[in-house]
């Protein structure tokens, strides 16, 4: 049996999904195929859903632990993990059914199996079961996303050993936890469980965390971290893992080469990165052809060299970010149906979900630099934010560049409290090409935190007012 469709989106991520909805809601036929059969993608089921949600228990955990009796609140606090983990599965179930929902809403069906494109216009997806049913249709959209980058030498088990899909689901709190990886989601989970009593460590190939992100946010946010408790290892490499008894014993080098060393713990994260998601996708049968690193090759409108097929999200180049590839799925879609759709990556931000926050959007000072434009630089700290001092949130500051001839806003860099949604504003401003003058001449409520990202704002002037 053959179906016809209009648009089969391979992908039942947040590219994926949003695809599908937007095709239903401009009046084409669309699918949407999963082969989890939780339709969400790895962000909903074992990513940024599931991680948040033990980021802010384990917030709340330590927020009553340490900070509250600071407050003039006693408490007396004890860990339930196991109830803990139960909040992060409702939160994912919850929240898979809803893409059900909306899916059928707008009239886009979802089908689980893994689907493979036989040629261009046609897609098989084969159940768990090993049947199979033939899609026909007139565009194919991967939306794959991507999968843990592995490590040489270093074999995953999801028990000890394990990749941020175990790190969500550990039994118990380790009481050595070892990190192999300064990234995003290194440094959040790392933080989740050293809230929880962990001894966590933290060895990075690079001689910096958080590498992409503005240089000086950086350094600041490694020194809060360590002041947390959070140790690092930097410009060291993992070459090699052994199991002793109940624990672990890594065994690392200088990322020039040099003496070895070890190092113990009870449970080791591998969190170096993602790669694109392509295999089984029968793309070499198709003709569609990948990049030098791996990622599905596409013009600036999401098209691959083959007619017919497109390619959003992780999948192809750019930030490995649901946000970026929710931007995807509905451009993508819209240029299909013969609309202008657009996606700007200088007003995609980027966000670390620890304690605090770090949130960025638009380019770092070292990018321009590179690039050989000139600019200008305001800054203002937490610790002269009113709001900030009343909730005892005052780490962090608030970083605004813009062009030096224009005034035109190039890039926000934020680190402290709410950082994630006080980065929306400076989105914006990039997105409609707004000048940093017009953030400092926009009220803001006082006391509020984003009073901050107007002083900084106004510093690019130099008229800062508040301290």
């Amino acid at each position: 049996m053959t179906d016809t469709f209009d648009i089969v989106v391979i992908g039942g991520g947040p590219g994926g999904y949003n695809a599908a909805i937007r095709a239903g809601q401009l009046g084409l036929k669309s699918a949407c195929i999963d082969k989890r059969g939780l339709f969400g993608g790895t962000c909903l089921n074992v990513g940024c859903i599931p991680s948040k949600a033990l980021l802010h228990t384990s917030h709340l955990y330590e927020e009553a632990l340490t900070h509250l009796p600071k407050l003039g609140i006693k408490t007396q606090v004890e860990l339930d993990l196991a109830a803990m983990m139960a909040h992060k599965t409702k939160v994912v179930g919850e929240l898979t059914k809803g893409v059900e929902f909306l899916l059928k809403k707008n009239k886009a069906e979802a089908i689980v199996g893994a689907g493979r494109i036989a040629a261009p216009g046609k897609v098989v997806v084969t159940r768990d079961d090993g049947t199979t049913r033939t899609l026909q249709t007139k565009h194919i959209v991967i939306a794959t996303g991507s999968e843990v980058a592995p490590l040489p030498g270093v074999s995953i088990d999801e028990e000890r050993i394990v990749s941020s899909t175990g790190a969500l689901s550990l039994k118990t709190v380790p009481k050595r936890l070892v990190v192999v990886g300064g990234g995003y989601i290194g440094l959040e989970l790392g933080s989740v469980w050293r809230r929880l009593g962990a001894d966590v460590t933290v060895v990075e190939f690079l001689d910096r965390i958080t590498p992409g992100l503005d240089g000086e946010t950086g350094k600041q946010f490694q020194r809060i971290l360590s002041r947390q408790g959070m140790k690092f290892q930097l410009s060291t490499k993992v070459v090699g893992v052994e199991k002793t008894g109940e624990g672990l014993r890594a065994t690392l080098e200088p990322a020039a080469g040099g003496t070895q060393s070890t190092l113990d713990c009870d449970v080791m994260l591998v969190s170096i990165g993602r790669r694109p998601f392509t295999a089984g996708l029968g793309l070499e049968d198709a003709g569609v052809k990948l990049d030098a690193k791996g990622r599905i090759a596409t013009d600036a409108h999401f098209k691959t060299n083959v007619e017919g097929i497109w390619a959003i999200g992780d999948v192809r180049e750019g930030a490995m970010l649901a946000h970026k590839a929710e931007d995807e799925a509905v451009a993508c879609i819209e240029l299909i149906a013969g609309k202008a759709g657009h996606v700007n990556y200088d007003a995609i931000p980027a966000v670390v979900y620890t304690a605090p926050e770090v949130a960025a959007v638009g380019k770092t000072e070292e990018e321009l630099k590179a690039a050989g434009v000139a600019y200008k630089i305001g800054k203002f700290p937490f610790t002269a934010n009113a709001r900030a001092k009343t909730i005892a949130a005052t780490d962090g500051f608030a970083k605004v560049i813009a062009d030096a001839k224009t005034d035109r806003v190039l890039g926000v860099h934020i680190l402290g409290a709410e950082a994630g949604n006080l980065i929306q504003e400076a989105a914006l401003a990039i997105e409609f090409g707004a000048a940093s003058e017009d953030i400092a001449r926009t009220s803001h409520a006082h006391p509020t935190l984003t009073e901050a990202v107007r002083q900084a704002a106004m510093g690019v002037e130099g008229w800062t007012m508040q301290m």
